[in-house]
């Protein structure tokens, strides 16, 4: 039988956890954000690479209306040969959760009719490997309030912010996660990825399990 697909999110964000427009200055100012684009100086090879690999494992994207509009209007352009992850967001299948948009024209792409917690159920049931999040931190409150997110892959920038869209919203649930691989880049990026493994545990400290 094949295994279903796991959903694994991948999310760039600062030491305060925001994760607000990460990629430039202009790709979200909602409630006059002034500071995107904090990834950049921060970039180097290793974070390349490890960006890439991670895109090697989708056998399908997830996304929100924001980063599905960001995306659509870049990577359809990026058309040669030794770019693997636009060959990937290019070719592999899209679902977009938007209340908003009518319809979703980059290729292979489907806009989600119904609940979105019950069609992202489905998806999950797939034969697969990794239905992949990016970005898409609205969309993100929504699976982490219902428990869907497998794996998080958590690029940590050293940079404090003080505002913006936060990583983890209100309805986030108590979950316990386990750390299962981790690098530091030659400037500081933590990358760490964790799997979801349970409830959360609590005691007191000093006092044995």
């Amino acid at each position: 039988m094949d295994a279903t697909m796991e959903l694994t999110v991948t999310e760039f964000v600062t030491l305060d956890g925001v994760v607000q427009a990460p990629g430039g200055p202009g790709e979200d100012t909602s409630g006059g954000f002034a500071h995107g684009g904090w990834v950049q100086p921060h970039s180097s090879a290793e974070l390349g690479a490890h960006v890439v690999d991670i895109f090697s494992r989708a056998d399908a994207f997830l996304l929100g209306r924001g980063t599905y509009e960001i995306f659509a209007n870049y990577w359809p352009r990026v058309t040669t040969p030794d770019a693997p992850i636009a060959r990937s967001l290019n070719t592999l299948p899209k679902y977009v959760a938007s209340t908003t948009l009518r319809r979703v024209e980059w290729a292979n792409s489907t806009l989600l009719e119904g609940d979105t917690v019950e069609a992202v159920r489905r998806l999950k049931a797939s034969p697969g490997r990794e239905l992949q999040v990016h970005g898409s931190c609205g969309l993100l409150q929504t699976l982490l309030e219902h428990d869907l997110v497998d794996m998080l892959h958590l690029h940590v920038i050293p940079v404090t912010i003080g505002s913006g869209r936060r990583l983890f919203g209100a309805g986030t649930q108590p979950r316990t996660l386990q750390l299962a691989a981790s690098q530091i880049t030659p400037k500081g990026v933590a990358l760490l990825t964790y799997r979801r493994v349970g409830p959360l545990r609590v005691g007191t400290i000093g006092q044995a399990d």
